[in-house]
């Protein structure tokens, strides 16, 4: 990491800010890394549930409790939690202060930590306050990898699955043993889409893709004993907008079928389940997703894999429909003895 030190020599005070199980393990030896043992370290708590406007509030006032002024440097350490809210804390202290992410998890270092979106979830809704801002620096360092459970892999390999079904089909061979070689194709598609359109208003939104049910699952989720992970709502939602896409773009069924028959396999650390009972919350969140329009439900849907539309109006009735074939009493033991190494081959 010598060649990524510019902006920590060049900062009037480094601030570090990491989640607790993040810092057990990997805190100090970043901080070797980097070179700012005189750093001031934030520990959070750890989990979407603490991606709140209270844990902002915190990072606020020990940023100015250690008089950090505007060229001080937020280094974000952890998953998508971390930095989403870690850029977010940063973009509006003082205006906006410097930020480096480091992310820890195979999700950030696919998605979360790249393209400059920050947020904190608010009102029950996933990440409904936020702002544009880019990260000086992404360091990406598999090492990482090597603490996560398979639960926060598989998580990972959903979002890559996104990828591969707008941008790059290649990706949809993505599995256990060879997701590494994967990770610098997912940075380059996602920097390649975020260059031509920064701030959402276009083709940005096709990283959407299967998020839109999938953030109304996961914050319905969030309220109960068993949320599910980022990438286990979004893999929910991939199927969703399958089913849509199959209704209103005319993809091949097929393609819902492929992905389906996977779909136990990327639920298979889930400790949650679904049931129609459910549905009515889950279409509540639904309603105040960002990217409606009025009262349509607004999605990423496909005419073929690799070629994505957005901005595809869906009406209530529709969209419910697809969230019943979602749930459809879906159950989702506990499955340690799955084979997950065939996942998406």
């Amino acid at each position: 990491m010598n060649d990524k030190l510019k902006q920590i020599s060049e900062a009037s005070k480094v601030f570090i800010l990491t989640d607790e199980n993040v810092a057990s393990f990997w805190l100090p030896e970043v901080e070797y890394w980097l070179g700012c043992k005189n750093a001031v370290e934030i520990a959070i708590k750890a989990g979407e549930r603490h991606k709140n406007l209270q844990t902002v509030q915190r990072i606020w006032e020990t940023l100015m409790k250690h008089h950090a002024d505007r060229n001080a440097l937020l280094v974000n350490l952890g998953g998508g939690v971390i930095t989403d809210l870690g850029g977010f804390a940063a973009s509006t202290y003082k205006r906006g202060i410097k930020f480096i992410n480091i992310p820890t998890t195979l999700l950030a270092m696919v998605d979360a930590a790249i393209g400059g979106k920050t947020g904190i979830d608010f009102g029950g809704g996933k990440n409904q306050i936020g702002t544009f801002a880019e990260a000086e620096e992404v360091i990406i360092h598999p090492v990482f990898l090597e603490t996560l459970p398979q639960r926060e892999l598989i998580s990972g390999l959903s979002e890559m699955l996104k990828y591969g079904f707008v941008a790059d089909s290649s990706l949809l061979n993505a599995n256990l043993e060879n997701y590494q070689q994967f990770i610098v194709r997912c940075g380059e598609i996602k920097r390649e889409i975020v260059a031509q359109d920064r701030t959402e208003k276009g083709l940005r939104k096709i990283l959407n893709f299967g998020h839109t049910l999938g953030h109304a699952i996961e914050s319905h989720c969030l309220t109960t004993d068993y949320p599910l992970m980022h990438g286990e709502a979004v893999a929910l939602g991939m199927m969703g907008a399958l089913w849509l896409s199959v209704k209103q773009c005319g993809l091949d069924e097929n393609v819902l079928q492929d992905f389906e028959s996977q779909l136990s396999i990327l639920l298979s650390e889930a400790e949650t389940s679904l049931s129609k009972a459910d549905i009515d919350r889950i279409f509540g969140y639904l309603v105040h997703d960002k990217k409606n329009q009025g009262e349509k439900q607004q999605f990423v849907l496909l005419e073929a894999v690799g070629k994505p539309v957005w901005e595809v109006e869906v009406e209530p009735e529709t969209a419910r429909e697809a969230l019943e074939y979602v749930v459809k009493e879906r159950k989702q033991p506990r499955t340690d003895d799955c084979d997950v190494w065939w996942l998406c081959s």
